[in-house]
C-alpha cells in the first residue's frame, strides 16, 4: 500500500487530486500539505499538515513522520504572481524541488511526480502543434523554474536512478477550486461572472488561443503517469499532454449556447505578453505513445459541465 503525501495539496490542482487519491488509496494514506492558506472541509477528511519546502529539515521530518514513499510535489508560484515577486517564485519552485529531490533521493522515496507546464516554452518556440522536444527559452520566471525543474528531475533519473516523473500541464479549469494567480485563470472565472454577472471583461485579447484541460482530464493524465511501468518510459519529466485549444472569443460563445444573454469584452494586461509567448497547441503523441495518454473532454463537454456544476455550487 502506497504512503503519498501532496505538497501544494490546498491550491488549484491539489485540492482535487488528494481526494482522487484518497478514493483510490484510502483517505489515511494520502497526506495533504500546504502552507499559508487552510485546507478545505473536504480535505479535512484525511491527514492534513502544514510545512515550507524551502526549509528542507522540516520538509523531510515531515516525510519521515508520515511514513511516504510517494511525493506528489505540486507547490509552486504560478506565472502571473510569479512575475510579481520572482525572488519568492525562484525560492519556491526551485529551492523547494532541490529539497523534493535530495531527500527523494537520500531516503530515499519510490517515486516523485512533479507536474511541469506550457509556461516553459518561450517566443521562439514553435507555437502550433508545439513538439515534445523544441527550444526552450521561457521569458517569465516560473517558465524558468519549470525548465529548470524538468532538467533537474532527468538528471536525478539518470545520475541516482530516482523515478522523477513529470508532465507540462496546459492551462486547467475546474469546478472546484479557484486559480491560483496564473496567466490562463480567465478560463475559470469566465464561467462564475456568466452565471453571476452575465457578463465578463478578459484580461486577453479575443482571438488568443492556449491549450486547455478540464481538471478530471488532468487529475486523470498525472494518476496515469504516476503508475505507468517505468520500463514503457523512454522520457520522465517532460511529457506533453494536451486535451483542446481555444480562444477566449470561441469560449465565450460555448457559454452563449447555454447562457444567451452572456456578454464579453476585452482588456489586455501585462498577462497578454506572456500569453503570446506560450503555445497555442501541443503535440502529446509521446504521452499517448509512451502511457496510453488520451483526454475525455472538449470545449463543448467542459463548458456544459462547468456550468451545471457552478450553478448549484453558487446557487
Amino acid at each position: 500500500m502506497r504512503k503519498i503525501m501532496v505538497t501544494g495539496a490546498f491550491g488549484q490542482i491539489g485540492s482535487e487530486l488528494v481526494p482522487a487519491l484518497r478514493k483510490k488509496y484510502g483517505n489515511e494514506n494520502v497526506v495533504a500539505i500546504g502552507h499559508k492558506s487552510k485546507p478545505s472541509e473536504k480535505l479535512m477528511e484525511g491527514p492534513c499538515d502544514s510545512v515550507e519546502v524551502t526549509d528542507k529539515k522540516a520538509f523531510e521530518g515531515k516525510i519521515k513522520e508520515h511514513g511516504i514513499d510517494t511525493l506528489y510535489h505540486l507547490v509552486s508560484i504560478l506565472s502571473a504572481s510569479g512575475e510579481k515577486n520572482p525572488g519568492l517564485a525562484w525560492n519556491v519552485n526551485m529551492n523547494g524541488l532541490y529539497n523534493a529531490l535530495e531527500i527523494g533521493r537520500e531516503l530515499p522515496l519510490e517515486r516523485i511526480i512533479m507536474p511541469s507546464s506550457i509556461a516553459a516554452f518561450g517566443p521562439e518556440t514553435p507555437r502550433d502543434n508545439t513538439p515534445n522536444e523544441t527550444i526552450q527559452r521561457p521569458t517569465t520566471m516560473y517558465g524558468v523554474t519549470k525548465v529548470a525543474g524538468e532538467l533537474l528531475g532527468n538528471y536525478y533519473f539518470k545520475k541516482f536512478g530516482l523515478d522523477v516523473r513529470g508532465l507540462r500541464f496546459p492551462g486547467i479549469i475546474s469546478s472546484e477550486a479557484l486559480p491560483g494567480g496564473g496567466t490562463t485563470d480567465y478560463a475559470v472565472e469566465i464561467y462564475y461572472e456568466a452565471l453571476k454577472k452575465k457578463s465578463y471583461t478578459c484580461f486577453l485579447k479575443p482571438d488568443t488561443y492556449l491549450p486547455m484541460m478540464y481538471m478530471p482530464d488532468a487529475l486523470k493524465a498525472i494518476m496515469d503517469l504516476a503508475q505507468a511501468p517505468i520500463s514503457k518510459l523512454k522520457h520522465h519529466c517532460d511529457f506533453n499532454v494536451n486535451a483542446m485549444s481555444f480562444s477566449p472569443k470561441e469560449q465565450a460563445e460555448s457559454i452563449k449556447k447555454h447562457i444567451p444573454e452572456f456578454m464579453i469584452d476585452y482588456k489586455p494586461d501585462f498577462r497578454q505578453a506572456i500569453a503570446d509567448s506560450w503555445p497555442k497547441s501541443l503535440d502529446d503523441s509521446t504521452a499517448r505513445r509512451e502511457w496510453g495518454w488520451k483526454p475525455k473532454y472538449d470545449l463543448a463537454s467542459m463548458t456544459k459541465d462547468m456550468l451545471e456544476k457552478l450553478a448549484e455550487k453558487i446557487k
